[in-house]
């Protein structure tokens, strides 16, 4: 595989690992936490979150899921970098 693919997989990285951090520290926490500076505080009757909260639960996942796909494909890549030489 070429080293191309390495780097791209290392940007991606590094930019789902920013955008992971920041949406972790959105989620609303036992004191309100900082997404509720942001308007996610204010919470339907009906439902258990809002729909800010919801979706931000989505995009969390969302992006762990490509996160978590990097570090295997790196791992991978790594792999079958070691055995080729």
């Amino acid at each position: 595989m070429p080293i191309a693919f390495a780097y791209t997989l290392i940007v991606l990285l590094i930019i789902t690992s920013i955008l992971l951090t920041l949406l972790i520290l959105l989620h609303r926490g036992k004191g309100g936490g900082m997404s509720s500076m942001f308007g996610g505080g204010v919470t339907s009757s009906l439902a258990g979150s809002s729909v800010a909260e919801k979706n931000l639960d989505r995009y969390t996942v969302l992006v762990g899921i490509v996160w978590f796909a990097c570090i295997v494909g790196l791992g991978l890549w790594l792999k079958l970098a070691q055995t080729t030489t």
